[in-house]
């Protein structure tokens, strides 16, 4: 079951990287399934596009937040995890780093989390989730740092957000929204888009939003001069919308996602100067 949900996932990220990049950005340079990063482990663009990609399955669900609420189970309202298959309450770099991942790309253990869906009251398991890694900035990028930890988007939210930070999409049919659609198809998106730009010195912060900032024009703000990979999350689900779906943390507005760096170092780093720094242009739209 887990590898045709992957394999439906892998069909619906390819044709939305087909569709998004320019002709010269998809190539013999990219990976998908058995391409340049490292076989079926992963899809990714060509070296000129300035975005890499990773297929992450649902791994779990609980009600902790080892961000919001660390060391205190069910604390929080559910969620669903993608990649690291540990990720709880009392979770740390150095267990994230000793679990196992979902992510079909060698050296990602990263944690990635969102509310649950739910419709008509009952969770809904997500098809799978596809992480974008883009470069929006006009100087290069460096990785996160082991242990860095965001939040994007507002789980209080009532009212509709930016779509630049969170909205919902038919995966086939209209452009993104705030308030989620009535799909044609049933495979419907939530996409959250992370801030790319880090402080230099804070791995969290109080509000666990203050270290990090989003670029403007392809520059990072002064307080935040660190130019980081701007993390898109685009979750897939097999069900259409419509009335009766809302989030976990309170309907249809409150998007949001949460990610903790456990990437293999090495690794990410060989991505990002391979995919993101060697692009011609950063990327200013959702792939």
């Amino acid at each position: 079951m887990r590898v045709t949900r992957l394999a439906m996932l892998a069909c619906v990220a390819a044709l939305v990287v087909v569709t998004a990049a320019p002709a010269s950005a998809v190539g013999p340079q990219g990976a998908g399934p058995g391409g340049a990063l490292g076989g079926p482990l992963g899809i990714g663009a060509g070296s000129r596009a300035g975005y890499f990609a990773v297929l992450c399955a649902f791994s779990h669900r609980n009600r902790d937040d080892m961000i919001v609420f660390p060391g205190q189970p069910g604390r929080s309202h559910d969620h669903t995890y993608f990649g690291n298959t540990s990720t709880d309450a009392s979770s740390t770099l150095n267990s994230l780093r000793a679990a196992g991942s979902t992510c079909l790309m060698r050296g990602d253990q990263a944690a990635y989390w969102v509310p649950t869906l739910m419709v008509d009251g009952k969770a809904v398991q997500p098809l799978g989730a596809i992480v974008y890694y883009v470069r929006r900035t006009s100087d290069a990028v460096q990785p996160f740092p082991p242990g860095l930890r965001m939040i994007a988007g507002d789980a209080t939210a009532r009212t509709a957000q930016s779509s630049e930070v969170t909205s919902w999409r038919c995966a086939y049919f209209g452009g993104a929204g705030s308030s989620v659609p009535n799909c044609r198809l049933p495979i419907l998106q939530l996409r959250v888009r992370f801030p790319d730009c880090w402080d230099g010195v804070h791995l969290d912060a109080a509000d666990h939003k203050g270290h990090m900032a989003y670029s403007t024009g392809g520059t990072c703000p002064s307080s935040h001069p660190v130019a980081v990979p701007g993390i898109q999350l685009v979750v897939q689900y097999t069900v259409a919308g419509g009335s009766g779906t809302e989030l976990s943390s309170g309907g249809q507005f409150s998007g949001h996602a949460d990610f903790v760096n456990a990437w293999d170092q090495q690794a990410l780093t060989q991505l990002v100067d391979r995919f993101l720094n060697h692009s011609r242009q950063p990327q200013q739209t959702f792939v």
